[in-house]
Order: structure tokens, then C-alpha cells, then sequence
């Protein structure tokens, strides 16, 4: 398939990136999809693969963007935040920053005490290539591919990457991942980070919404977020959220890094490693009736409920405070480099890491 021209407009950036005193001259483009009713859609930038927005009807026919986010790609650059980003090479946190892998000791390049979504220049602080653009049709589609060098902010091997999102009937949003280990052995776990608010991007915080996480166990942390190495189950504790239960219900009786609110990795229900779809969350607004189901063939899932947004100024004018947004991030478990008991994230030489995902939309 032929590359199409960005929609709507595309902007050159001069952008002194990681790789040596060479500056990268790239395009950077916004990429729109939209079904044949035009009532969904969704825009892309090929800055670290990121989902812009994501527009769909409520019960009223009303359309509203469910996706947090900023106004401008030089805000998406600038930005501190991962709205909508694909996070690797390794999504979540690596203790200490380092993993033995086949006898030798990996060291990363840090900051703290951990690495965090594969470093500060992962996955979401690159260019990507636009490989293929479909913007309309039965099933509009753009893919994106990243060559991860050997090296890169630590991590072994180089690596081939392609995302790939997809609008199809009746208002179903994809995301396949795929990344091809080259040369060496590596860890791959890739998580996209949209922060969802399915009554709208700006309509407050989600505190009033109805989540569910089909998990009956959960990968408790210590104070710094790293996994304990415990699998443990979520009955009888406010972890649980196996049956449908407001946010607000909840929120105060968790806590992340000392913040109230949900920071948790949960093993989702059902998962056997055989790539297969399986229902992992449903979230619904009460107010618009618009809901939100999240089906993906990943162990695990990790909630966030936006503990540590505050007064950040984000599209059209909106100003996301905290709990302002869920986030259901579908991986394998945090730092399972360190955790042998853990799904195993290694890929090797020749093998292909695959993750998909579907978010299914109703009113």
C-alpha cells in the first residue's frame, strides 16, 4: 500500500535526538481515520506512535473525544505527560535498572532508582515511519514501524517494530503490536498509554464512572513500585473490581507511590499465552451512557487513575486535574526481567512479540 499524504498537515521538526551531535531531520505529521457514518474517528501522530484523539457518539447521538491529550504536536514533543503514547521498549519499571539475561548482567540507562517505560527516551520520545495509511473505507488502518538500535537507553539487540491502529464496525478501535528481535535476546513489553475519560476528554474527573477489571489476582509493590514478586488474589481487598463498581467507591482506599488512587498491575483472568482475546476491563459513564470494553491476549493490565494530573492545560482549552482519566494498560507484568514466577518477556533472535488489542465502544 502506497504512503498517503499526513492529514491534516504535517510539520517539520529539526530534532536533536539521542544518536550522536547529528540532528535528525524527520516528518512529523497528524493522521486522521474515520468510518464511513463519520460519527468515529481517530487521529494519530507518528511521535512515539500516539493516539491523539478518539472521537465517538454517546447515547444522544452526541460526538466527544475520550482520549486526554494536548492541541499541538509541538505540545506532544514538549509535553511531560504520555498521553496516548506506545510506552517500550519495556513498558513499566525495571528494578534498579539492570537484569541478568543468559548469565550477563544488562545495566540500563536510569533515572533513580528504576527505569521507567523503557527510559527517558523510549518508544514515546521517537519518530516513527508511517509505513502504510489507509484514512477511510470499511476498515481504516495507519502502521507504524521504529528500528530500535542496538544499545539504546541499555537495552540489548535491535529491534523491529511495527503498531498498527484500526477503525472497524461498529465502533471497534485496534491496536496490534509487533516487535522482531534481530541480533540478540531483549525484553519486549509494549503498552499503549491513553488516558480515557469516556464521558469526555473535559467533562471533570472519573470518580462518577463504572469500572470493571476481570482479574482475581494482582501483583502487590513496595514503596517504590516495584512488584513484591507475590501474585496475590483481590478478594477482600478494594483491589477488587471484578463486579461492576464506581471509581469514587474505591479511589481513596488505594494508594500509589503515596498518592491515593490505583497504580496496579492486575493478572488478567483466563490469559494461557495462546494469543487469544480475552474481555480484560469495561468502563461506562453514567451521564452519556458511552462505555468503553478493552478485550487484549496480554497477562496482565495495569490501572491508573491519573493520581498525579493537576492543572495541566490540555485540548481546547480543557484542564485535566486529578482523576481526570483511566488508564488501562494491557503488558506483561512489571519488571518480570527480575521475576522469574513472572510470564516471561524475552524474545529472541528470529521470534516475534505480538499484543493486540481492541477497544469496544457502545451507548
Amino acid at each position: 500500500m502506497a504512503r498517503a499524504a499526513p492529514f491534516p498537515i504535517a510539520l517539520l521538526l529539526c530534532l536533536a535526538l539521542a544518536c550522536g551531535a547529528d540532528a535528525a531531520r524527520k516528518t512529523v505529521g497528524v493522521y486522521k481515520l474515520k468510518n464511513k457514518k463519520g460519527d468515529f474517528s481517530i487521529k494519530v501522530t507518528n511521535w512515539g506512535a500516539t493516539l491523539m484523539s478518539v472521537i465517538v457518539p454517546d447515547s444522544k447521538g452526541n460526538l466527544a473525544d475520550v482520549v486526554l491529550g494536548y492541541d499541538t504536536l509541538a505540545e506532544y514533543v514538549d509535553g511531560s505527560s504520555a498521553f496516548g503514547t506506545v510506552v517500550g521498549r519495556v513498558a513499566n519499571r525495571i528494578a534498579n535498572g539492570s537484569f541478568v539475561l543468559d548469565g550477563k548482567t544488562i545495566h540500563l540507562n536510569k533515572d533513580g532508582t528504576a527505569v521507567l517505560h523503557g527510559g527517558h527516551r523510549g518508544f514515546n520520545r521517537v519518530i516513527w515511519t508511517v509505513k502504510e495509511y489507509v484514512p477511510s473505507g470499511d476498515s481504516p488502518y495507519i502502521t507504524l514501524y521504529y528500528r530500535s538500535f542496538d544499545g539504546e537507553q541499555g537495552f540489548p539487540g535491535d529491534l523491529d517494530v511495527y503498531v498498527t491502529y484500526q477503525l472497524s464496525s461498529p465502533y471497534h478501535l485496534s491496536a496490534r503490536m509487533n516487535a522482531t528481535a534481530l541480533n540478540k535476546a531483549t525484553p519486549v513489553n509494549l503498552a499503549n498509554h491513553a488516558y480515557w475519560n469516556v464521558g469526555g476528554h473535559g467533562s471533570g474527573d472519573v470518580l462518577g464512572q463504572v469500572i470493571q477489571v476481570l482479574a482475581s489476582r494482582y501483583t502487590p509493590v513496595d514503596r517504590s513500585m516495584i512488584p513484591t514478586g507475590e501474585v496475590a488474589p483481590v478478594s477482600g481487598t478494594p483491589y477488587d473490581l471484578r463486579a461492576p463498581t464506581p471509581l469514587g467507591s474505591r479511589v481513596r482506599l488505594v494508594s500509589g507511590a503515596g498518592m491515593a488512587g490505583f497504580d496496579i498491575n492486575y493478572a488478567v483472568d483466563g490469559w494461557y499465552g495462546d494469543g487469544g482475546l480475552r474481555k480484560v476491563a469495561a468502563v461506562r459513564d453514567p451521564a452519556s451512557w458511552r462505555a468503553l470494553e478493552l478485550w487484549a491476549d496480554q497477562p496482565g493490565v495495569q490501572l491508573y487513575t491519573s493520581n498525579w494530573l493537576s492543572g495541566m492545560k490540555g485540548k481546547g482549552g480543557a484542564v485535566y486535574g486529578q482523576y481526570g482519566a483511566v488508564c488501562l494498560e494491557t503488558q506483561g507484568f512489571p519488571d518480570a526481567v527480575n521475576h522469574p514466577n513472572f510470564p516471561s518477556q524475552i524474545v529472541r533472535p528470529g521470534q516475534v512479540y505480538r499484543h493486540h488489542m481492541v477497544f469496544k465502544f457502545s451507548f
